[in-house]
């Protein structure tokens, strides 16, 4: 079996998922080309296991200081770019087509009149679940911004949708050491680095290790500033007490896993983020705010950590259900299955909304 997947490259998230789906799938006869759009090819770091992957230019929204700059996004589209690149992208050789909310991938495959699996979180908001932010244009972005024949989405909970739990990988941290309470991991790339230094800062009882846009380790007393690195990311995940974020899907799902704290604070004006915070405060997951101060932020350095959510392994699941040819109607069954693996999560006070 050959396979085409494209993986949205503008966030950390989407390129963590494809490394677990890239694990499952190398325990099937299963080859998959890789597509990864959204950054400059020098932008991407430890891909080793995507093997010669091929990079595009893509559709991305900017962001600055914690917000979507809806000026720099549309200086940098270009869909004459992304009209070439469809038009030249060759899916005659595959035999099944999936997209992680990549484009070039998706129109191409539309373009081609070819079935495709949208694996994403994304493909979760084609569905009824509780959002906020929701409006004609979000609509829109979400069903053709990566347009394919069947969304297989991917949550902290079903939702009573046909929806899988989140693809992380459960062997990772099966032996977590124990946590240093001191610890606490800050990953928010979308905010400055000076507003994250300064957010932290007062707090010199704890030690903060903010991962962000540098070259070279940076240490400034309880401060420790270092490059995006997966190996080193992984390894102060495990040892972490507390994580402060923005409200993407990953690396909360991994949090939840795990049973960390989770500070939250969602990329403003972003439907999918604002939507996520919602959830997560609703089910007791996670404290969020519209904007990372120093009052919330001692506040939760104090708080106890919620129980563990623990996850199936979605990403074997599915490499396995694709193996096996890929049935969309066994889809339902697979979800139920998944499900019954994991903590069921209240869902009283959740107020519900059309996709």
């Amino acid at each position: 079996m050959k396979i085409l997947y494209g993986v949205q490259g503008t966030g950390n998230g989407h390129i963590t998922r494809a490394r677990v789906m890239a694990k499952a799938f190398a325990k099937h006869d299963i080859n998959v080309d890789w597509i990864f759009s959204g950054r400059a090819r020098e932008d991407y770091f430890d891909m080793q296991c995507f093997g010669d992957y091929q990079c595009f230019r893509g559709l991305t929204f900017v962001t600055s200081n914690g917000k979507i700059d809806i000026l720099k996004t549309a200086q940098q589209l270009s869909f004459r770019q992304l009209y070439r690149d469809v038009k030249h992208l060759d899916l005659a050789s595959y035999d099944v087509i999936i997209s992680d909310f990549e484009p070039v991938t998706a129109w191409a495959a539309k373009r081609a009149k070819r079935e495709t699996f949208g694996l994403s979180h994304q493909s979760a908001f084609q569905f009824n679940i509780p959002t906020k932010g929701r409006n004609l244009m979000t609509r829109l972005i979400m069903r053709w911004f990566a347009p394919v024949t069947h969304p297989i989405g991917l949550h902290w909970h079903h939702f009573n949708q046909i929806i899988l739990p989140p693809v992380i990988d459960t062997e990772l941290h099966k032996e977590v050491p124990p946590c240093d309470k001191q610890h606490v991991l800050v990953y928010f790339p979308f905010q400055s680095l000076e507003k994250l230094i300064e957010l932290v800062r007062p707090f010199d009882q704890h030690q903060f290790y903010i991962y962000h846009q540098v070259h070279a380790p940076i240490d400034q007393g309880h401060i420790h500033i270092r490059p995006f690195s997966r190996d080193g990311f992984q390894q102060d995940l495990a040892k972490t007490h507390a994580i402060i974020c923005g409200a993407g899907f990953e690396l909360p799902s991994e949090a939840l896993h795990l049973g960390k704290r989770l500070l939250v604070q969602p990329v403003a004006g972003q439907m999918e983020q604002l939507s996520n915070a919602k959830v997560l405060k609703e089910l007791g997951l996670a404290t969020t705010c519209d904007e990372f101060n120093h009052q919330q932020l001692g506040t939760w350095l104090n708080q106890k950590s919620p129980p563990k959510v623990p996850f199936p392994d979605t990403a074997g699941a599915l490499a396995s259900w694709i193996a096996k040819g890929a049935n969309i109607d066994d889809l339902e069954a697979l979800a139920a299955q998944l499900w019954q693996q994991t903590k069921p999560l209240d869902l009283t006070n959740l107020e519900f909304t059309s996709a």
